[in-house]
């Protein structure tokens, strides 16, 4: 298919080839939902287990609130504001403040290094940055050394919601569409500026649709929310669906792995969102301690970041908990494919055990995915290549960035940057798999090396508590394969140990060929190995040929 230009290329790759229904509300009709509504919305728990709760009444006031705060700053539909925080009930009522207004959120990843908080701050041209007091130190120091923010209103935020909330002057209520810009997320990298993927308030509702639709959720369902807000999968997951459905969720300040699984049985959660990371924290964890019985709990749903088949047989023989495994994007709003929940048990095992890699799913209602080749062709059933996807939770596009825009929408569907298959199933349905990103793709001597099959081995060799397949530069073969390992508690360093394992099971091309030992996995604050951050630790053997013994 040929477009005229960029723009026709974004609308092709942001609709359907068979519509679905309208959403019939928009996010200011759903908050006045709230209006006289006793049920339970937000349920707040701090990481020293201080407790808050609002009710659909209660935050739909709190909302209101605020957003006459904002108004009073000056702030008109369009404008941007910068959330600073960590996990907080403030945060949630904040964000749909700004939506009720037509306000755009930039939600910052405090784990950004100070000149990328500048650039996002600068970029996206925020008026307002809401700062929680532990912070607001280290905001001002990137303020006051950069000129070009000289305007940026900092409000810092307390205990107390009145110092960014008013019960005095009007409220004006906006004529929002529902393309109107929500959020703009800044894509954490390990190199280069972020991008600011902007999605529409649609974006949100619409991938909630679709994620409550597929996970059974209603107006009875608890979830859990373990993971950062300033990321779409802690916003759009645990808050928007519940929000969406008239549900529930407890917010957790963060993740702690000793109060997982009781705050799930002391607040009655039925469904979690989490990383593969933390399965692999919860199954360590309780490797000598009684799993717990939680008949109330019905599943865990896992993506953003490389699950592996060992990783996720250990934590569903260990919990009786089924895994329902999932991939998307920022720049598909969240989610945009998951392993259906009405299979038996041995046909969801084979799914998650029988190929290699756990599958990522059936594509969710909200969009289409494929598989594609270089030149934007699909390809055959097995075969490898670019995932794309097109629908109504695509973004809007890179905020400011035509380049990134031209290279993610060439043909016409949004590409991910990521490997990837697909099998059918007897009825049809394409279940995809992802093998890793195209850019960490391990080339060694011009032939590709997806690094989460060798991942897979890695971690099951004697001793490993986690570990990585890095590709480092190595003058025989262009890239050679290593392995970064963090070892279980009390093992010994035992490097050829860990080789030998991985020679029995891979052929020697792919089989890692140096160990480097370190206490932490790179990540990102979703989960996403940082191969590229750990590769100089194997520069020592850049002129090593390693030769077939």
């Amino acid at each position: 298919m040929k477009f005229k230009n960029l723009e026709d290329k974004i609308v092709h790759a942001r609709s359907l080839s068979i519509p679905i229904p309208e959403l019939g509300a928009n996010i200011v009709q759903l908050l006045k939902r709230g209006i006289g509504n006793d049920a339970v919305f937000l349920i707040y728990r701090d990481s020293n287990g201080n407790r808050a709760q609002l009710t659909y009444r209660e935050f739909y006031e709190a909302v209101l609130n605020t957003s006459r705060f904002f108004q009073l700053k000056g702030l008109k539909a369009g404008d941007k504001i910068a959330t600073i925080s960590h996990n907080h009930w403030h945060t949630v009522i904040q964000y749909f403040a700004a939506w009720f207004c037509g306000l755009v959120v930039v939600p910052v990843n405090l784990s950004e290094d100070d000149q990328r908080i500048e650039y996002i701050l600068k970029n996206a041209g925020v008026k307002l940055a809401l700062v929680r007091d532990e912070y607001v130190s280290r905001l001002k120091n990137i303020v006051l050394e950069n000129p070009e923010l000289s305007s940026l209103q900092l409000v810092e935020c307390g205990e107390a919601p009145d110092s960014f909330s008013s019960e005095e002057g009007e409220l004006r209520e906006s004529d929002v569409d529902s393309e109107a810009d929500a959020l703009i997320v800044f894509t954490s990298g390990t190199t280069g500026n972020p991008k600011g993927v902007v999605l529409s308030q649609q974006n949100l509702l619409e991938d909630a649709r679709s994620i409550s639709e597929w996970h059974d959720i209603d107006s009875e369902t608890r979830m859990m929310c373990v993971l950062p807000i300033h990321h779409v999968n802690g916003t759009v997951v645990t808050l928007m669906t519940p929000f969406f459905v008239g549900g529930s969720v407890v917010l957790n300040q963060k993740f702690q792995v000793d109060q997982f699984f009781p705050v799930i049985e002391e607040e009655q959660v039925n469904i979690v969102s989490v990383v593969p990371t933390l399965l692999q924290y919860l199954t360590g964890f309780y490797d000598d301690k009684e799993v717990p019985v939680l008949p109330e709990f019905s599943h865990i749903i896992c993506g953003a970041g490389p699950l592996t088949v060992n990783v996720a047989k250990n934590f569903e023989d260990r919990f009786r908990k089924r895994i329902v495994h999932g991939y998307g994007l920022s720049e598909t709003t969240c989610y945009s494919c998951f392993l259906p929940l009405d299979v038996k048990e041995d046909e969801h095992k084979k799914w998650m055990r029988d190929f290699g890699y756990p599958s990522i799913g059936v594509a969710i209602p909200a969009n289409e995915m494929a598989i594609h080749d270089q030149s934007g062709n699909p390809v055959s059933e097995g075969e490898r290549g670019e995932i794309v996807i097109r629908g109504v939770n695509v973004m809007k596009g890179y905020f400011n960035n035509k380049e990134a825009n031209e290279n993610a929408f060439t043909f016409g569907w949004f590409r991910s940057g990521d490997e990837g298959f697909y099998i059918k199933d007897e009825m049809g349905r394409a279940y995809f798999f992802i093998t890793g990103r195209i850019k960490e793709l391990i080339i060694r001597g011009g032939i590709n090396f997806a690094p989460l099959e060798i991942d897979e081995i890695i971690n099951k060799a004697p001793g490993v508590k986690a570990g990585i397949a890095v590709g480092f530069e190595n003058d025989w073969y262009g890239e050679e394969v290593g392995a970064y390992v963090q070892l279980k508690e009390g093992q010994v360093e035992n490097k050829q140990a860990i080789l030998d394992y991985c020679k029995e099971s891979l052929p020697h091309a792919k089989t890692p060929k140096v160990v480097v030992f370190g206490n932490d996995i790179p990540v990102t604050s979703t989960g996403k190995y940082q191969r590229r951050k750990v590769a100089h630790l194997f520069s020592e053997w850049k002129e090593v040929q390693f030769r077939k013994k």
